[in-house]
């Protein structure tokens, strides 16, 4: 018999309420502090802060120097898959990623057919790294996006506002779609599945695109996806705990957990946990889920959306976060009182 977790955050994953609520935040590590803002500037382009394993340990470090939080989340980018696989990769200041698209079965022929986890050693170091250096009490999180979200990326070779040039590829050309998604449910497995052995605790797979897809789409390209990713760590890691981040898909949050697919729920900031909670299994973990918005108010708005989701989850084994990544605008004094009044409860 294994020996129950000592982390406030692996407890939560193994179905226990704990009090008060353990506290991340979504993209902890960023431009919201100066400390991150400095960092960036020494590394050059984004991609070189990702694979430089002394500074991505560095910033991944900063909030918790700061804040205490009781995860860490490996500082990376949900492209580096892709661009371990061969598709050309850039970030463009103030615009975000640019990538040579991947349309046809010919562009896909162009890609390495199984993800070479040594285009990757720079993140697994810093994995490595943050295993040593982290507190004991903070669990070291990794992390991957969800084979929709990261092929949406691929396909319009930029972010888009709703996805639709993937859309209408799954749409127009199913049979690439379905390969496309294949390989980066096998990518992201063996990714996964090579950070825990890296030192991750716990992973957290971000589907942040969710809300694009329609019901007709949904299953064959978000949720089987997921289940297929999970099912697969899991088989080959049996011990490594899974969180799974939706953005807009309340809908099909009680098909996610009456089909196991992960250790825990994220919620986004559109669901009230008051009502969605007492629809879900008792002993499926959540996470979030305050408004990002809120946090950059502070405040009374803050201090309710808090007391709110407090309230709720109280007794339910539950993560605080955000119900998205903190935006760079946020006062940092904010995030102090928003933890402050999360462990006071």
């Amino acid at each position: 018999m294994s020996e129950r977790p000592t982390k406030a955050i692996l407890r939560v994953l193994d179905g226990e309420p704990v009090w008060p609520l353990p506290i991340w935040i979504m993209r902890q590590a960023g431009r919201y502090l100066p400390e991150y803002r400095e960092t960036r500037k020494q590394a050059g382009s984004f991609l070189d802060l990702c694979y430089t394993p002394r500074l991505a340990e560095e910033v991944t470090l900063q909030p918790i120097r700061r804040f205490g939080f009781d995860a860490a989340i490996m500082f990376s980018d949900i492209l580096v898959i892709p661009h371990a696989l061969g598709q050309e990769v850039r970030f463009v200041e103030n615009e975000g990623p640019r990538l040579d698209p991947v349309t046809s079965t010919e562009d896909l022929s162009r890609l390495s057919g199984e993800l070479p986890l040594e285009r990757l050693a720079p993140v697994f170091e810093t994995l490595d790294r943050l295993s040593a250096s982290l507190p004991k009490e903070t669990t070291l999180l990794g992390f991957c996006g969800a084979p929709w979200t990261v092929a949406s990326y691929m396909i319009a070779g930029k972010g888009t506002p709703d996805q639709a040039p993937a859309r209408l590829v799954a749409y127009r050309d199913p049979e690439f779609m379905d390969r496309l998604i294949d390989l980066l449910v096998r990518a992201s497995t063996a990714y996964l599945v090579r950070q825990i052995d890296a030192g991750a605790e716990a992973v957290q797979i971000f589907e942040s695109f969710g809300a694009a897809l329609p019901p007709a789409l949904f299953d064959r390209l978000s949720l089987d996806p997921i289940r297929r990713i999970v099912t697969g760590l899991k088989a080959a890691r049996p011990n490594a705990k899974a969180i799974v981040f939706v953005r807009g898909g309340g809908s099909h949050l009680h098909r996610f957990a009456t089909a196991g697919v992960g250790d825990a729920l994220a919620l986004d900031w559109t669901l009230d946990p008051a009502l969605v909670l007492p629809q879900l299994p008792g002993r499926v973990a959540t996470q979030g889920n305050l408004d990002p918005l809120a946090l950059i108010a502070g405040g009374d708005p803050m201090r309710r959306g808090v007391d709110h989701i407090l309230s709720a989850v109280r007794n339910r084994p539950h993560i605080f976060n955000l119900g998205h990544g903190i935006l760079p605008e946020t006062p940092v004094e904010h995030v102090g009182e928003l933890i402050a009044r999360v462990r006071g409860a």
